[in-house]
């Protein structure tokens, strides 16, 4: 009787649709609504449940709630420079674009090391950007701390040219799914090097760096960009750790990296809680802040730095979406659904044409809560399958993008 019904179902679509044929299919997936991360917070009691629903907010495309929920469980502070404080960073520093910069100062080295926040898709967003000049200069291998290690290894990864749900936990995020899949088809060899074991600290950042040290010693002559979390990058002695992972490197390998850190003058959730020299700054694009002798701003703390400093610009919004989703390449694709029959909100989430949708990891994903609203995704060209679900039902249709 069921198949039945979702024949009939398909049939009047197949019929009534001129643009486009929908079908109804049996679709399951993790991602969660914003409702179902809204109600596990309430009944969660670990300290760090904001940090674990701002990651739920990044894979599912929501970067505004995914700021919200992090400063929700972090310290924020209204925080201003002087107007001297002010005039005295603009004497002293030129601003220049940071992608030009990082590629210029890549040149001369053979590691790369730049981090994220694991609750910003717009750090991957940028990752992504540097890949193909980076390749044109010689980088060729990419070493990534979200993957899974162990049993859990996604070994078939390369070859298979694209990332599924058990490749990595943060990497179920649309934009680091696509970070993965850029690197690959541009011909990069993806590597895991976190490690195995249950203790963390110091004995983390050492085993993280023994794991990259046995990649680099295998490929001595080839060059290395290395996408890790938060402070992993730090170089000199870092408190609590003695070293992080970025200073064991430069211990066991004798290799000096170049370190971009692009977590501590990026937006929070509210533009009053931004880092002083970001609200001080009228940054159009992600920038370096340049010295009259030529170097750039470092992060530093205490006895531990950062080589470049990057400065990301507040994001604006356009059809809700942040608008660096629109860049590189990407499309703003606008899609209707009130023809589709299916009971609001609805999770709308595109597949590349080819790749498995029970497993893949989509290309975007947007939750809408009206049929009257379109869904906006931010895609590039090709070919893809849209999946609609509310996860009681689920459609598909395919869409071309031009």
């Amino acid at each position: 009787m069921k198949q039945s019904i979702a024949l009939l179902i398909s049939i009047y679509l197949l019929v009534s649709c001129t643009e486009r044929e929908i079908q109804q299919i049996d679709f399951s997936t993790d991602y969660k609504f914003s409702s179902e991360i809204e109600e596990q917070i309430l009944t969660d009691t670990i300290p760090w449940k904001y940090q674990i629903s701002a990651a739920d907010f990044a894979k599912k495309g929501d970067y505004k709630n995914a700021l919200i929920h992090w400063d929700m469980g972090m310290p924020t502070q209204d925080r201003n420079y002087t107007k001297s404080e002010i005039d005295s960073i603009n004497s002293k520093y030129s601003v220049v674009n940071a992608t030009e910069y990082i590629i210029q100062e890549a040149q001369k080295n053979q590691v790369v090391m730049i981090n994220e926040a694991h609750h910003n898709s717009m750090h991957r967003a940028f990752t992504k950007s540097l890949l193909q000049r980076l390749f044109d200069n010689g980088y060729k291998n990419l070493g990534l701390e979200a993957l899974d290690i162990g049993n859990n290894l996604d070994s078939a990864l390369n070859r298979r040219g694209y990332p599924v749900q058990k490749t990595g936990y943060y990497t179920q995020d649309p934009q680091f799914g696509d970070l993965i899949r850029d690197a690959i088809e541009i011909g990069y060899e993806v590597f895991a090097y976190e490690r195995l074991g249950t203790d963390f600290g110091k004995n983390r950042e050492i085993g993280q760096a023994k794991n990259i040290q046995k990649v680099i010693e295998s490929k001595p002559n080839e060059k290395f960009l290395i996408h890790c979390g938060f402070a992993h990058l730090m170089e000199g002695n870092y408190s609590g750790w003695e070293k992080a992972m970025a200073g064991r490197l430069t211990e066991y390998t004798g290799i000096n990296p170049l370190t971009i850190n692009q977590v501590e003058y990026s937006e929070r959730s509210k533009a009053e809680y931004n880092h002083p020299l970001l609200k001080a700054l009228d940054i159009k694009e992600s920038s370096v802040l340049i010295d009259k002798d030529d170097n750039p701003l470092k992060y530093e703390k205490d006895e531990a730095w950062a080589d470049i400093a990057v400065l990301h610009p507040n994001t604006d919004y356009v059809d809700g979406r942040p608008n660096w989703l629109f860049e590189n390449g990407n499309k703003n694709i606008s899609l209707e659904l009130k023809d589709i029959p299916i009971e609001f909100p609805v999770m709308v989430l595109a597949y590349k044409k080819g790749e498995d949708i029970n497993m893949a990891v989509p290309m975007d994903i947007t939750e809408i809560e009206d049929k009257k609203e379109n869904a906006h995704l931010a895609l590039e060209k090709g070919a893809y399958e849209i999946v609609v679900t509310n996860k009681l039902k689920s459609f598909k249709f395919e869409r071309v993008v031009e």
